[in-house]
């Protein structure tokens, strides 16, 4: 373990947006743009009421939703990915992080609870992300609680079911409250008792609010709720954020004429330590793990939804328990021809290795894990020598894979056993010439042909979003919908010959113009689907033509997508909407006989878990 400390500035958002359409600007509620929060490292957006409606969650689970879509599109300008997500109905939650951080953020799990409707419903509930941020667990809690002011006891009822029913793998911090810090947020729907509405807007136009506060449910609870105790909240000095007529910023002035509320908040608690403090302690001892709350506010600027969004920003004191990454990645400063496409990597003693481990090649600016340009299976014979004796393995990227013209990339290496990224450079120079024949097919920006393009959809240009498809670590109690695995990326020094996965204090800073990302073109087949409804979509699997060119022992073939080394890519499943899955499996598995020889497993992709038949055969690049 390390003595140094890490110091981590954490954004916190929640916000009901009422089923309404998003702004076209969020920078401000992001607080990007002010110099105090320019180094926010991490940042968590809890969305509740998201247009669930069964025409609106069907194509969101095809596409992504206009909410996630601009979250990524305004915040990988600056240098965030998407670490993970979950959405349960119309509740969601987005965790990013600045991309040098994310070898250190490990054992990413995400869950959720229905409430609503006994717990048959998803319009109320509980949703989380839980990591690991440089060793200490974390878990971001998103939660949508039953309305109205009769309703605290079961607000309280629902948050202890929450509590109970979310698990998570592993050895440590299995339940929510036993991760060393959680932050809890949402629209936890807490009113304000016993004063009339004349009183509480004479308040609020006072800007008396501290006569408020000793009737706010909430702060009531937290003194009161066993299930409460040790969490924490900032001063309410901001007017409350519930229910304003839509478009303005007036409180309703409908016939129920509701009576304004904090219903939306943010709150932490620290795990108290296990020696030392009595009960009444919830701080840990100086120097594990600390929480200063820097800003607690309101948007009022935003006037979409009947709420106004709540933010607030945390330094967050971590002592660093992980001070290198579990892989380090050496590679030239520039790639200026297709032989020095070679890559360098290092494993830490304890790194569990997996013959489904990857290395992707991704282009500076890129949204999430799985928006990578090209990829190579990072095995080799002498793999699990290197990782014994400490040696540097080495892979290459085919001349075919590799993106032409000029660009700054950054390489990752997905940790199959882990389900993140267990290393990453920093960013580096590609300078291809472009051939005659344009652009290789894996940096095309071509989109899915017309008959497919109801199933290959996230392969499209403007589908940017992680895979919704089935992850090992997602127990998900919502069916169908979206469900993004994590992943961890970063960067290093600039010195040919020298690491280029830096450490955790080292930074450097990216132009600002960020080009296009652009994903591969396949080739479609020319069968169309011939029926429009939406459940016979992916049928078109079997009845496609896909085809992958690869290279083999000098040469290049065509290979059908059919066949088991197409499905090695974790394009043709990995990003397949989760409502499909089943329905692939089962396609893909009429080709089981055929591929024996080379893949006994139907579901192959770099994220198949390990054990899932055999490793590719070292003949083969992905």
């Amino acid at each position: 373990a390390c003595s140094s400390s890490v110091l981590a500035s954490i954004t916190v958002v929640t916000w009901n947006v009422g089923t309404a359409m998003p702004p076209n600007d969020v920078t401000s509620l992001l607080h990007l743009n002010t110099g105090e929060t320019n180094d926010v490292d991490m940042i968590a957006i809890g969305l509740q009421e998201v247009n669930s409606k069964i025409n609106k969650r069907l194509k969101d689970a095809l596409f992504t939703d206009q909410w996630s879509e601009l979250f990524m599109d305004v915040l990988s300008p600056f240098h965030f990915i998407l670490v993970s997500t979950v959405r349960m109905q119309g509740v969601i939650l987005l965790v990013f992080a600045k991309y040098y951080h994310l070898p250190f953020l490990q054992d990413i799990q995400t869950d959720c609870t229905r409430t609503g409707l006994g717990g048959y419903w998803g319009n109320k509930g509980g949703v989380s992300v839980r990591l690991s941020i440089f060793g200490h667990m974390v878990c971001f809690l998103n939660c949508h609680l039953p309305a109205h002011l009769e309703k605290a006891e079961q607000r309280k009822e629902d948050f202890t079911t929450i509590l109970h029913m979310q698990q998570f793998e592993g050895p440590v911090a299995n339940g929510i409250l036993d991760h060393d810090l959680v932050f809890w947020f949402g629209d936890l729907n807490f009113r304000i008792e016993s004063l009339d509405i004349c009183f509480v807007k004479y308040a609020i136009d006072s800007n008396v609010l501290s006569q408020l506060w000793e009737k706010d449910q909430l702060n009531i609870a937290k003194s009161t709720w066993p299930v409460l105790r040790g969490f924490q909240e900032g001063p309410l000095n901001f007017p409350p954020t519930f229910k304003f007529d839509v478009g303005t910023n007036k409180y309703d002035s409908s016939a129920k004429k509701r009576k304004p509320a904090w219903t939306d908040r943010i709150l932490w608690k620290i795990k108290p330590p296990s020696k030392g403090l009595g009960a009444g302690g919830h701080r840990p001892s100086q120097g594990v793990l600390s929480v200063n709350q820097l800003c607690y506010c309101s948007h009022m600027e935003y006037t979409v939804s009947d709420h106004k969004p709540v933010a607030a920003i945390f330094a967050v004191q971590f002592v660093s328990k992980v001070d290198k990454p579990l892989v380090e990645i050496y590679v030239a400063d520039e790639w200026s021809r297709p032989e020095q496409a070679i890559v360098r990597y290092k494993m830490a003693v304890g790194f569990h290795r997996s013959s489904w481990d990857w290395i992707g090649l991704y282009r500076v600016g890129f949204r999430h894990p799985k928006d990578y340009v090209s990829y190579v299976w990072a095995r080799s014979d002498d793999g699990e020598r290197c990782l014994e004796k400490q040696l540097c393995a080495q892979v290459m990227f085919s001349e075919e894979a590799l993106p032409k013209g000029n660009g700054e990339y950054i390489l990752g290496y997905y940790s199959n056993t882990s389900s993140s990224i267990a290393g990453v450079t920093e960013p580096f120079q590609i300078s291809l010439p472009r051939s005659e024949e344009g652009s290789s097919s894996t940096d095309s920006s071509g989109s899915s042909s017309e008959e497919d393009d109801s199933t290959l959809v996230l392969l499209a240009p403007k589908s940017r979003s992680p895979s919704p498809g089935k992850m090992k670590r997602h127990r998900s109690r919502s069916p169908s919908l979206a469900k993004f695995q994590g992943l961890i990326l970063r960067p290093s020094s600039r010195d040919r010959g020298t690491s280029r996965s830096p450490s955790p204090q080292s930074r450097r800073s990216l132009p600002r113009n960020i080009p296009t990302i652009h994903l591969p073109q396949e080739e479609l087949g020319h069968r169309r689907v011939k029926s429009k409804e939406l459940g016979q979509a992916a049928e078109s699997l079997e009845s496609s033509s896909f085809y992958q060119t690869v290279q083999e022992q000098g040469g290049l073939r065509r290979v059908s997508a059919d066949s088991s080394l197409a499905r090695a890519d974790p394009r043709n499943l990995g990003l397949l909407p989760a409502l499909r899955l089943e329905m692939i499996d089962q396609a893909l598995g009429r080709q089981e006989t055929a591929d024996q020889g080379y893949y006994p497993c139907q579901r192959m992709s770099p994220t198949s878990p390990p054990g899932c038949g055999t490793s590719p055969k070292e003949g083969y690049s992905p």
